[in-house]
């Protein structure tokens, strides 16, 4: 039987308050691998430090399908599509 997949949004900013901090990223990186699920498509979005979606991205390689960004200036941006299809 066949997985069905989702496609689960996460606002980093709302992963803290106020401003991301380094000494935090470990939670945050735990908070996101729970809203992602496994092999699920996944877009990002929100106002957060570069810092935080480059190391969230990293971490989500391989534990999602598809992940892909979203921001009023840019619009949907596939980071890396895993679907064999």
């Amino acid at each position: 039987m066949h997985k069905m997949i989702s496609t689960v949004k996460i606002n980093l900013e709302e992963l803290f308050i106020d401003q991301a901090k380094l000494n935090d990223l470990g939670n945050y990186i735990q908070k996101v691998l729970e809203l992602a699920g496994e092999g699920n498509d996944v877009i990002l979005t929100g106002k957060a430090p570069v810092w935080l979606y480059l190391k969230i991205s990293h971490v989500l390689h391989g534990k999602v399908r598809k992940l892909i960004y979203d921001s009023p200036v840019t619009g949907e941006v596939v980071i890396f599509n895993h679907n064999p299809f």
